[in-house]
């Protein structure tokens, strides 16, 4: 029938599009890695003018620094390092509250890494002059003074520079109880004229780092410019940077934000949202693969005679925690500073979604039965579509005999035999397509629902009960070594032969489900049917153990009511006799 094979094809198309996404290409080959760099040219393209700005330019990044280096501590109750007085860099930044993996004496997340390590990852911030004039301005050699040995919350540091020619440059940091930063830059003139200077800020990671590589997941640099969410990967920002002399996007606006985004983990530059700055990504090919988002003034700001001048900014550094995103997002006014978290296309779905389960493991205290809640609510909302859907496929499954005996007696009419179907499907009130209904619907749920756990933080290392202890990541389980009993891991040389528990139950409701539905009547189609759930078991084994136990309860909870359904459900007497 042509809505089977409407629904085949979607099946099959489906099975190929994410089978491939989830289970072949992160194991493509890819390129090794390139070694970090360990100079820095003086003329590199971050030195450049900017076109379209009045001269004002970002200067060259450090060159590769050693160890011993005077040091500011950071001391927050989510973020602990220092920051690094030699060139005032934010360079060394660890996440209290995160770790590596699942054990408790696992390494704790660390967000930023000097250049003195394996991969330097750090913010800057400084001044440039306007063109022609000479300014004898702070840079990568410069050792600031700081005012205090430790940033704490509530108690700010200002780092100083005295240029020795009546300019005294200063960086003011403060830190609150999560990952914000307060960032004031500020010129005290003591020359008896006016000084015009651009202020900049940078973050800069001196390596690529390695990505999941998913479709439905970003990483790379990304901001918020008029409005409008910017991305550009890190492949992109270094074929786009190839073309452009290193630049890969620029823009100016008022107002917005740019950073780094991980999965899990963001960087983002917060100018001042009321003065007009140029935004740039950047990919700068120097021994290696560098990638900068920085911003600078449009206009110089002026420190007049014998008085001073200060501007001020903010830069995000920690875990992108959705609630804590839109705190920030309205106490400081940052324009779509949520959408730092991936929600993708169906946004307006998967926030919702995602603040329904957090809702609910707030009662329950297990994001485990807050999706299986979370699934009877979705049952319930699509409980009039469902029950007309599956008394149709009741009616379908009784119809099925006398279906085939209308075949066989009219093969060689097939018009008429045509005609004879839908006069059986007008009088028994049936639709043959409202079995596809349920489905269709309830995929832009279940894309929703597997960005939620796929992308938010509040997912990661999330336990449910027994053996899984991330819903985050596949079930650890693999039937193929006999769920450990062997210790080795064959889905390490062939991706397929990972097959959890939880999937395996899954692929039973889907099974039994299907049993339950009334088959098609071509052979062809039926056989193809009877390996969908085979198929499909293998190919959303590699999927978050969430999504698995959602798509198993689903199908559990759709058994109930079908089978309630069809317990019901009788064809029509008259229509009997007709035939």
């Amino acid at each position: 029938m042509d809505q089977k094979r409407l629904f085949l094809a979607i099946a099959v198309s489906l099975a190929i599009l994410l089978g491939f996404q989830m289970l072949v290409a992160p194991h493509l080959p890819k390129p090794p890695p390139q070694q970090i760099a360990q100079t820095t040219s003086s003329e590199h393209p971050a030195g450049t003018p900017l076109a379209g700005a009045p001269g004002a330019a970002v200067p060259p990044a450090p060159a590769t620094e050693q160890r011993d280096v005077p040091r500011v501590k950071i001391a927050a109750p989510k973020v602990e390092g220092s920051i690094n007085l030699l060139g005032a860099k934010l360079d060394d930044l660890v996440l209290r509250d995160y770790r590596e993996e699942i054990a408790p004496n696992s390494p704790l997340v660390r967000l930023l890494e000097p250049r003195s390590e394996d991969h330097p990852y750090y913010i800057q911030y400084g001044w440039t002059a306007p063109a022609g004039e000479a300014v004898k301005l702070p840079d990568n050699s410069t050792t600031w003074t700081a005012s205090a040995n430790e940033l704490v919350p509530g108690k700010p540091v200002t780092l100083s520079w005295d240029n020795g020619a009546g300019l005294t440059f200063q960086i003011g940091l403060s830190v609150d109880d999560n990952y914000m930063f307060s960032v004031s830059q500020g010129v005290k003139n003591a020359t008896g004229q006016p000084v015009k200077l651009f202020p900049w800020s940078r973050i800069r990671r001196d390596y690529k780092p390695e990505v999941a590589g998913y479709y439905v997941l970003f990483e790379g640099l990304l901001g918020v410019v008029d409005g409008t969410l910017q991305e550009t990967s890190y492949d992109k920002a270094k074929s786009e940077g190839d073309k452009k002399g290193g630049l890969a996007y620029d823009a100016t606006a008022t107002g917005g934000w740019a950073g780094i985004t991980d999965k899990y983990w963001l960087t983002s530059l917060i100018p001042d949202q009321a003065i007009p700055s140029k935004v740039n990504f950047r990919h700068i090919d120097d021994h290696g693969d560098h990638y900068q988002v920085d911003y600078v003034s449009v206009d110089p700001l002026t420190a007049p005679a014998n008085g001073d001048v200060t501007t001020v900014s903010h830069v995000f550094a920690g875990a992108k925690v959705v609630n804590l995103l839109d705190r920030y997002q309205d106490q400081l006014h940052i324009p779509s500073f949520d959408k730092a978290v991936d929600f993708g296309w169906f946004y307006f779905l998967t926030k919702p979604i995602f603040f329904a389960l957090d809702f609910l493991n707030g009662l329950l205290g297990n994001f485990g039965l807050a999706i299986m809640v979370f699934t009877v609510f979705v049952k319930v909302l699509f409980f009039p579509l469902a029950n007309y859907s599956y008394r149709s496929m009741s009616k379908m499954k009784l119809l099925a005999p006398k279906m085939t005996a209308l075949r066989e007696r009219l093969k060689d009419d097939p018009q008429k035999m045509q005609q004879e179907m839908m006069g059986l499907y007008r009088a028994e009130k049936v639709n043959p397509a409202s079995g596809c209904l349920p489905m269709v619907v309830q995929i832009p749920v279940f894309f929703s629902l597997y960005k939620v756990i796929f992308v938010t933080i509040e997912m990661r290392q999330a336990p449910f009960f027994g053996w899984i202890h991330d819903l985050s990541q596949v079930d650890p389980t693999n039937i193929f070594n006999l769920f450990g009993l062997i210790p080795f891991d064959p889905s390490a040389y062939i991706p397929l032969l990972h097959m959890g528990l939880w999937p395996l139950i899954m692929g039973i409701t889907m099974f039994l489900q299907q049993k339950m539905n009334p088959p098609p009547p071509d052979p062809v189609q039926a056989k193809l049917f009877q390996f969908m759930p085979i198929i499909f078991t293998f190919m959303m084994a590699k999927f978050p153990a969430g999504l698995i136990i959602y798509w198993s309860w689903n199908n559990t909870l759709s058994i109930a009511q079908q089978w309630l359904i069809q317990r019901s459900t009788k064809l029509a007497k008259p229509s009997l006799a007709r035939t």
